[in-house]
């Protein structure tokens, strides 16, 4: 199975890198640029708005038919995106190349986790949804030191050069297998038309919550450990996890595919919540280190796990659905971000940042247990066949 899915994978940890990869290299960027670190910080939101909408938008109209085109067409703007970031003279042309990038990632992420489900017999999905989960996390764990890495020893415009070689090797890995790859279930109607069922809305919903605690909160790991005087620590939390979340993508596929996810869905978000509160009351290097690889684990096993609560009795409403979701995670993880910027704005500790996160990682809590009793009983279909 992991031979079928290798290229998603591989394209997978090119997006796992460039999510992330900026936030380390910003202050460079701006002294190249000639211009403010908001400035710069821009392009992070340039790159999570275009992928918000052009994964639900443009992922079913490219996929329609030629499952290859749309990944190879979508990784292409993804990899164009990253070369003009590369080559970007000013803040102007960064900011566009941001937006570009973000779009063809947007597409490409919705495109490859439907196509890896559909690349596998039923009792495997979860582990092919997972692989691709993996190839994200994978980017963003080991890609992000790397780059930060090279952007200090050489400068940040060889970080994004790294972006671009991975993403190449995508493409080519893609190109090879391109005529094994299937064709994915389409239908008509807007994409939007996938919020008539309420299990969706808060599918997403949870989605959202999720990406606002884990990777909003994630953002702030070493100021958190510096003002709870574990500031020696800081680099062991964040491979920890690092860690935890490629263990967690890896590993959670099975018990996907073998006891599916309604349980799941309550009982990850559940450990997520308690690696917060365990890293709240606590100021053990221990408890802290264990902490972080359960909340990067469950964190990064929750993304396969809601896809399949959404779609697996779904499975034509999948592309719009899983688009959703992915867009719903990285605004998420922005807002999340940008949150905690503005409470330590006001003076706020880089410590009490844990409890303002218990609120939506609580929330999703609730919503997962409303969403996993909800699907004991049946729900009535939408009257309209929808698509992306």
């Amino acid at each position: 199975m992991i031979r079928k899915v290798w290229p998603l994978v591989a394209a997978a940890i090119a997006l796992g890198i460039d999510a992330y990869v900026l936030a380390g290299v910003l202050p460079s960027i701006s002294d190249s640029l000639t211009t403010t670190l908001a400035a710069v910080g821009l392009g992070v939101t340039a790159f999570t708005g275009a992928y918000a909408l052009a994964g639900p938008m443009m992922s079913g109209r490219l996929s329609r038919g030629h499952t290859a085109r749309a990944l190879l067409i979508a990784l292409g703007v993804f990899n164009l995106g990253n070369l003009i970031t590369v080559v970007a003279p000013g803040i102007e042309v960064f900011l566009a190349s941001r937006l570009i990038a973000g779009a063809g990632a947007g597409v490409l992420t919705a495109v490859a986790t439907v196509t890896a489900a559909a690349m596998v017999t039923e009792s495997e999905r979860g582990r092919a949804t997972a692989m691709v989960t993996f190839g994200l996390s994978t980017g963003t764990v080991v890609g992000v030191p790397v780059g930060m890495l090279i952007g200090d020893l050489l400068n940040w415009r060889w970080t994004m050069g790294l972006v671009v070689i991975v993403g190449v090797l995508g493409m080519l890995a893609l190109a090879v297998r391109a005529r094994t790859l299937p064709s994915l279930p389409t239908s008509i109607g807007p994409a939007i038309g996938v919020f008539r069922s309420a299990r969706t809305c808060v599918g997403v919903l949870i989605a959202f919550l999720l990406g606002v605690a884990s990777l909003g909160l994630y953002t702030y790991v070493l100021p958190m450990a510096e003002t709870q005087g574990l500031e020696g620590w800081g680099f062991a939390l964040v491979w920890a996890w690092g860690i935890g979340g490629v263990t967690g993508s890896a590993l959670i596929g099975r018990p996907l595919d073998t006891y599916g996810p309604r349980v799941l869905l309550i009982v990850l978000p559940g450990v997520l919540l308690t690696s917060f509160v365990a890293m709240w009351v606590s100021d053990s290097p221990a408890v802290w280190l264990i902490a972080a690889a359960l909340w990067g684990a469950a964190g990064w096993a929750s993304v396969p796990t809601v896809q399949q609560a959404l779609v697996g009795d779904r499975p034509e409403q999948a592309m719009p659905i899983i688009a959703f979701q992915m867009a719903a995670m990285y605004l998420g993880s922005a807002v999340g971000a940008a949150a905690g910027s503005s409470l330590l704005l006001t003076g706020t500790r880089a410590t009490e940042l844990i409890v303002w996160a218990l609120i939506p990682a609580g929330l999703a809590v609730i919503l997962a247990a409303w969403f996993s009793i909800s699907a004991l009983r049946p729900q009535p279909e939408p009257r309209a066949t929808v698509a992306a």
